[in-house]
């Protein structure tokens, strides 16, 4: 059985660093990037199981990447955490 796949998009490093290496060590394929449209790239190339969103990204934001998530049919079912401060 596969480890579940979590996108991570997070542009605070520290808690990015945190974040991947608590998920890991619970066993996820943790994927991370701070960039929205790298995130819309990740997630078209291999659909996540879960994401963690940070609201305010790089490039495009966090809530119209989770539009756009919940809009394609390959992640439109992908849970979705969002952080924001």
């Amino acid at each position: 059985m596969s480890a579940p796949k979590l996108l991570l998009v997070e542009d605070d490093i520290a808690l990015a660093e945190l974040l991947e290496y608590r998920f890991a060590n619970e066993g996820y394929d943790v994927r991370v990037t701070s960039d929205g449209d790298e995130a819309l790239v990740f997630a078209a190339e291999d659909a996540p199981d879960l994401v963690i969103l940070d609201w305010m990204i790089e490039g495009t934001s966090g809530i119209e990447v989770c539009r756009r998530l919940r809009r394609d049919k390959a992640t439109a079912h992908v849970p979705i955490i969002m952080l924001t401060a």
